[in-house]
């Protein structure tokens, strides 16, 4: 039941970023010729109108198939037909769908259990908290130039900059201080610790900081997203850190098993949207990056095309997104391959 119920929300994930794109192409009267969720061999399908909605063998991915999109169409509604501003609409709409979904997670989250203030909860003795005389009570407001909203985003910051001096605002009775961290090596957890810790519990919020800080949670995520493509540049983490669907679904069925024997289904159903809201602000980050095959390398070429008054040689840009997907489908081999090897 766990893994049906990972299958669906990923499922949900994805269909809504396929979801944008194809209201964007219906919004800007371009053909869609199919309508798709997973991939492979088609098990259902039908066709209503000029679209063919279709369930595919594989529970994982999906895809807006609009004319014109990567083969050369006369078609007067087809992708390659209409105003590089259309087109870019299009491309951007599923990127900008995820987020949209993020949003909506996080605010149903908040709403039923409010958030994690960024305030200190305690001081750790021999650590830079206690030495700069901070004190319980006062309110963490940014981390260099980091904003802080809620408590984890300092535990975040910590764990992707992991040794480092940081620059400390907080308030405390309504006054502004500023103060530079030393973070130390905690023997017991291996961690560097900056010597200050948070309350677990959650505060309920007004109507408007409900959605001020569901905007947060999803700029939370992106940020996450964000930090751990550079440590994967940069050397900091490799490509067997990374998981694929494989590893997604059963993360998210074990957490959904331990939450019901632990929290009970409520407790459970806010566990799956905070996978769901990771995942779509995930993947509306990972589809935005400028590489071949993916949205955002969509949108580099239709942007040089806005720039130059003209188009990219079709046959180029195919060559470019073709060597784009054989490279994609050989990294997702490998993390696979990986998330099968961990499962054992």
């Amino acid at each position: 039941m766990s893994i049906i119920i990972a299958i669906i929300l990923f499922s949900i994930i994805v269909i809504f970023h396929e979801l944008g794109h194809f209201l964007l192409a219906k919004a800007n009267g371009i053909k869609v010729n199919e309508f798709s969720l997973g991939l492979g061999p088609t098990i259902f399908g039908f066709t209503k109108g000029e679209t063919t909605y279709s369930l595919k063998l594989l529970p994982f991915g999906g895809a807006c198939m609009m004319e014109g999109e990567d083969e050369n169409s006369t078609d007067e509604r087809a992708f390659s037909q209409q105003s590089v501003w259309a087109r870019i609409s299009v491309v951007f709409a599923g990127p900008f769908f995820n987020f949209i979904m993020a949003f909506v997670f996080a605010f149903i989250i908040i709403a039923c259990v409010g958030y994690d203030e960024p305030v200190v909860s305690g001081v750790i003795p021999g650590y830079a908290a206690e030495e700069a005389g901070m004190q319980e009570g006062d309110e963490i407001v940014k981390i260099n130039n980091y904003n802080v909203h809620f408590f984890k985003e300092v535990s975040l910051y910590s764990a992707f900059h992991a040794g480092e001096d940081v620059t400390i605002t907080y308030k405390r009775d309504g006054e502004k201080f500023e103060t530079v961290l030393k973070p130390k090596l905690s023997e017991e957890t291996n961690t560097y610790l900056y010597g200050f810790s948070g309350t677990n519990e959650k505060v309920k919020p007004s109507f408007g900081k409900i959605v001020s800080h569901s905007f947060y949670e999803v700029r939370y995520w992106i940020y996450y997203v964000a930090q751990s493509l550079r440590m994967l540049v940069t050397g900091g983490a490799s490509v067997n850190d990374l998981s694929g669907p494989v590893g997604i679904v059963k993360n998210i069925g074990d957490t959904y098993t331990q939450s019901v024997s632990n929290d009970g289904y409520f407790y459970a159903f806010l566990n799956m949207l905070n996978w769901g809201t990771m995942l779509s602000a995930n993947l509306g980050v990972m589809n935005l990056l400028p590489l071949p095959a993916l949205d955002g390398g969509r949108l580099v070429f239709l942007i040089i095309e806005a720039i130059r008054r003209k188009k990219v040689d079709p046959d180029k840009e195919g060559m470019v997104h073709f060597a784009g997907i054989v490279l994609l489908l050989l990294l997702m081999v490998v993390i696979m391959f990986n998330d099968i090897r961990k499962l054992f």
